[in-house]
Parts: C-alpha cells; structure tokens; sequence
C-alpha cells in the first residue's frame, strides 16, 4: 500500500505541491515572484493551481510556459507577461491609453485621476461610463496567452474561480475549457466592468467567494501540500477612518471570507483525525503552507494595486522571490510530513464551529 509520504513525492524525487493563488491586481507581482523562486527550485512538483483575477492569470501563464519549455519557459513566459502590462510593455493604441488613465505612476493616493475614477465608480456603474463594455486586457490576453495550449496542459491541473451573479455561487472552470472569457470573469470587478456571460450566466470577479476556492485542491489533486500565496492582508493594525480607507478594508475582509471559511473546515477535519475521530484511510489530512505577502504588501495602499510601473512591478517580484526562498529555507524538509500554518491561530483565533464537512481521502470528478 502506497504511504502518505510516498504520495507526496513523484517518481523525479520532487515533492509534489498544489498551489492557491489570490488576486490583488498589480500585486499579483508578488506571486509572480513566489512562482519564479518555486520554478526556479527544481525539488518541488506542481501538481494543481486555483487562482482567481490575477492568481487566475499567473496560473494560466504558467501553466503554457510549461508547455512550451517546462519550469524555464513557465519562468520567462511570467516574466514576459508583466513586462507587457507594464507602463514599459508592449500595449499600445486604445488600449494603452485606458492603461496610462487607469495604471499612472503617480501618487496614487493624491492623484486627481484616481480621485475621478474613485467618485465615478461610486456613483455610475459600468454599464452608464462604459457602455460599449471597453475592456483593454481582453484583446492583450489574446494575443499574449495561447489558450488552446493551456487547455491541452495535462502536467498540471488548472482551476479558476468566478462568481455566478444571479446566485451568488462560485463558479470553478476547469483547464481544459478555459477561454480569455473565463480569465476576464474571474477578474471582473463589477464597479470598474460590465459582468462577464458565458453560456448566457454573468460572473463577477471569483474572489467574492473563493479567492482562492480550494475545495478542486481536495478534491482533484493528490498532493497533501496545499501552498497558499497570500497578497490581501487578513489584519491591520490601523482602524480605517477615511472613507476611502474604510471601504478599502471592507474589500479586504470580503475577499478572504470565503477562504478563511475553507481553512477552517480543514483545521476541524484534521483535528479530528488528530482524535482519532476519523479514520485515515476514509478522510484526507491536508497539509497547509502560506507563502504570506499580506504584511509586505500591507505598507502599500490599496490603490498602488492599480499601479502597472515596471520599477514597481519588479520591486514586488524580488518581494515575492525573497519570501518564497525564505519559507523553502525553513519549511522544505515539513513538506509531506505535516503543515507550517496554524490554521486556527492565523484564521479562527482559537473558536472552531464543528458544523462543517469532512474532506475526501481519494480525489474525485468535481459536480
């Protein structure tokens, strides 16, 4: 019988991980850089990677470098991508201008087009200041990324989240149907784009109720390994008294609800495994790892998101690098034998509700 240990590493000897990428828009430099460090590393195997909004985009990035030229075409497909949504990148005509309105390089804070934008989201939605549906990323990620490619990446499994918006359901596309509309959907926000249909359903940005949604991880994947890399802080020392700050934090706490709820229902599964409770051979223990960008990104504001400087890009690449090659440092040896994170200390404060589900042992096909 095949052990948990033996499970967790491929014939290469690699030590295989799932990943779940969360979105936070220019932020998602940070991942790229955690990504570029974990490639780079040629002892880990990634097996499976939920993203959604900006995470969605690293992953399918990644997943078509792979195709193309294993962990060294993944590196230079990442780093090509931002490159080319950077204030120094490759778009240009209508496009770039709805870039250089939305992405400057000024202090975004006291710039007056931030201000402008930031009164008019509150007050029209998209469907009045932007009528014809503009979207500048649509066309870009047509002719950056080879969609038939990623959908015929078999080496690792693609999952990215949307949010239904006439149920309120999360919605997870798989790899092998994946489109630019899919991509567009898991990064809509419904303040600043007109809902993105397919199949005539709406959707809304994925982090509303999975950002990202883990359960295709449990259910889809082998790996005991799921890393978690972390761009949205969960605390703040600061009380928000701005209006802008207030909602600011509003967002944050909205877009790691769902996940925190999903890290709970891994910490109750495991404790009672841990109690003898359950049986190991019926039910998976999850092995949990954070790579956290929250208290490094947290001294930048809210609005340095919309931020597309190459300077500033590279700056929180080597942030994310940096962070990825200090937890590989101190955790290498953990991956396969137990979690790094203390799921009830970082996500519950100690108060776990015993209501939720129990998590398959055996990956099954997803409803």
């Amino acid at each position: 019988m095949t052990s948990s240990r033996e499970k967790a590493i491929n014939w290469n000897g690699e030590k295989k991980i799932s990943l779940a990428l969360q979105g936070g828009g220019a932020h998602g430099a940070f991942t790229w850089g955690v990504l570029d460090k974990i490639l780079e590393d040629d002892r880990l195997d990634i097996e499976a990677i939920s993203g959604c909004s900006a995470g969605a985009m690293n992953a399918v990035v990644l997943a078509e470098g792979y195709l193309e030229n294993g962990r060294k075409g993944a590196r230079e497909k990442l780093h090509h991508f931002w490159h080319s949504i950077s204030d120094d990148g490759t778009l240009n005509g209508a496009a770039r201008r709805v870039f250089e309105e939305v992405f400057s390089g000024a202090s975004y804070e006291d710039s007056p087009l931030y201000l402008f934008a930031d009164l008019l989201t509150h007050y029209a939605s998209p469907y009045q200041f932007n009528p014809l549906d503009i979207n500048p990323l649509r066309d870009h990620l047509v002719k950056m990324i080879d969609f038939k490619k990623v959908r015929s990446c078999t080496h690792m499994k693609l999952f990215i989240s949307a949010t239904n918006v006439q149920t309120g359901k999360i919605k997870i596309f798989h790899g092998e149907e994946m489109t630019v509309h899919h991509l567009l959907a898991s990064a809509c926000l419904p303040y600043l784009f007109q809902a993105v249909v397919i199949d005539d359903v709406p959707y809304w940005d994925g982090g509303y109720m999975g950002n990202p949604a883990l359960y295709p991880l449990f259910y889809q994947a082998s790996a005991q390994d799921i890393m978690l890399v972390q761009v949205n802080p969960v605390e703040r020392d600061e009380v928000p008294k701005t209006a802008r700050d207030i909602q600011n934090r509003i967002n944050e706490i909205t877009f790691n609800g769902a996940l925190l709820r999903e890290f709970r229902a891994v910490d109750f599964v495991n404790r009672l495994l841990d109690e003898g409770k359950l049986p190991e051979g019926d039910y998976r223990r999850s092995f949990v790892h954070r790579i956290d960008g929250g208290k490094a990104l947290a001294k930048y504001s809210a609005a340095t998101k919309l931020n597309s400087a190459w300077p500033f890009l590279l700056e929180l690449r080597d942030l994310g690098r940096d962070a990825a090659k200090a937890f590989l440092a101190a955790h290498y040896a953990d991956l396969g034998k137990r979690g790094t994170l203390d799921l009830r200390e970082a996500y519950s404060g100690g108060n776990m509700e015993r209501t939720v589900p129990a998590l398959p042992s055996k990956p099954k096909k997803l409803a």
